[in-house]
């Protein structure tokens, strides 16, 4: 699902003279998740999205299609300080991702920029990056792009606990491999399709 899905929400709430409140109270959820849904922060599952077609009265198969899934590939970034990490993690995403764009990165900084020009679908960040944590990039990151998924590279478990708390929705041990990313994209939040697969 696609952010155009909060913006066909929200027009069609609009035609039909609705504010956020009173489709919340005809959905039975609360104004926020309305706002979620509508900016993009949240998207409703397929059961809900059925419903906000009874809500609003129109077919479901239009919703449906504002949720769909874009044209591009969808782009998928390696962020990580040490060179031979970069050079060894690259392939194993390409091979587990087939139909998405991997770029990768050694400076926190140019793969926020990256981030400011695309619409980045899932981020890979080491943790320990020299003076910059991984968990503040995937802070930032996600102001940026809030409906990016993000799983966290390290050779330390003890910072699995702090890096929950941070809106990530993985954990990987390095090195990287291609089995280990494919069981990472099964468990994203906002999941998409890779090659022509849905994960």
């Amino acid at each position: 699902m696609t952010a155009s899905f909060g913006e066909a929400l929200q027009r069609l709430r609009g035609e039909r003279g609705l504010t956020q409140q009173q489709l919340a109270e005809k959905m039975n959820v609360d104004r926020s998740t309305v706002t979620n849904w509508e900016t993009g922060r949240r998207m409703p599952d397929a059961e809900t999205v059925a419903l906000l077609s009874k809500c609003l009265g129109v077919d479901v198969g239009e919703l449906l299609r504002a949720a769909g899934e874009p044209d591009a590939p969808p782009k998928v970034i390696l962020l990580d300080d040490e060179k031979i990490i970069l050079a060894g993690g690259l392939p194993v995403l390409r091979e587990a991702l087939p139909g998405a764009e991997v770029a990768g990165f050694t400076v926190p900084a140019d793969a926020l920029a990256y981030a400011r020009e695309n619409p980045v679908a899932l981020a890979f960040l080491d943790i320990e990056m020299g003076r910059v944590s991984g968990l503040d990039v995937c802070r930032e990151l996600l102001s940026i792009c809030p409906r990016a998924n993000v799983i966290y590279l390290t050779a330390y478990r003890e910072y699995s606990f702090d890096a929950w708390e941070t809106g990530a929705c993985g954990f990987l041990l390095k090195p990287l491999t291609a089995e280990k990313v494919r069981t990472g994209l099964s468990r994203l939040r906002y999941p998409f399709s890779t090659g022509g697969t849905s994960k």
